[in-house]
């Protein structure tokens, strides 16, 4: 069976999406920027049974990541859904954080979602399959969060830029947008956010959005009559 990686495979949203794919018999290639995170978030799907393997790369470094995704596709064949969960969460007001920081964080959080997609999506455009789903947020930007607020901007941009390169070829593009911070027993638990990306991936082409919106209370789904697939 076609497997999934989940990049940015740390303790939040990135093991739940690991778990919740893998309750549905997936392997599981998990990509974390140190060996320790990638470990812990293994120990946590290998009681769903499936075929599970760690590996460490940082987002922002090209030739690391996509080392891990040809070893992933080595190990497992090549991925029926690939979810980019990796970001840069830092406060900084405008004019706070020097150039170097901002194209630091640009790298996590939009250029390593590009380098993956570009990796991946061309192989799944081939077979006429496949799901890149990115975890988006800021719905609206924050000046106490300028890098960030910049970096789910660019995601949001990136998403429909891959939706119109690899869409058509029968790739699913998407973003959850999480409108809040993540934390277990809250109104935003990564495992209820999960559930959001298997849907996403589950969903027939006709149906298809390329966005969901998780608010915490409610969750609405956003997608243009120009993103719709018919």
């Amino acid at each position: 069976m076609p497997g999934a990686v989940i990049i940015g495979a740390g303790p939040g949203i990135g093991r739940s999406v690991a778990r919740r794919f893998a309750r549905e018999g997936l392997p599981i290639a998990l990509v974390a920027r140190t060996g320790e995170t990638a470990q812990a978030t293994a120990d946590a799907v290998v009681p769903f049974g499936v075929r599970v393997v760690p590996l460490t790369a940082d987002s922002a470094d090209e030739t690391a990541l996509r080392a891990a995704l040809d070893t992933a596709a080595d190990e497992l064949g090549p991925p029926d859904v690939v979810v980019y969960n990796a970001a840069a969460i830092q406060p900084d007001a405008p004019g706070e954080l020097p150039l170097r920081g901002h194209l630091n964080a640009w790298a996590v959080n939009v250029i390593g979602a590009l380098t993956a997609a570009a990796h991946v999506a061309p192989t799944m455009a081939r077979r006429a399959n496949g799901s890149f789903i990115i975890t988006g947020g800021m719905p609206e930007p924050k000046p106490q969060y300028v890098s960030l607020s910049l970096g789910k901007a660019g995601v949001r941009t990136l998403v429909k830029l891959l939706d119109m390169e690899y869409g058509p070829s029968g790739v699913h593009v998407a973003t959850v947008t999480v409108a809040g911070p993540v934390a277990p027993g809250t109104a935003f638990d990564p495992d209820d956010i999960a559930e959001h990306y298997w849907r996403l991936h589950a969903q027939a082409r006709p149906q298809w959005q390329q966005e969901v919106l998780y608010s915490g209370l409610d969750v609405s789904h956003g997608r243009s009559d120009s993103w719709a697939k018919a």
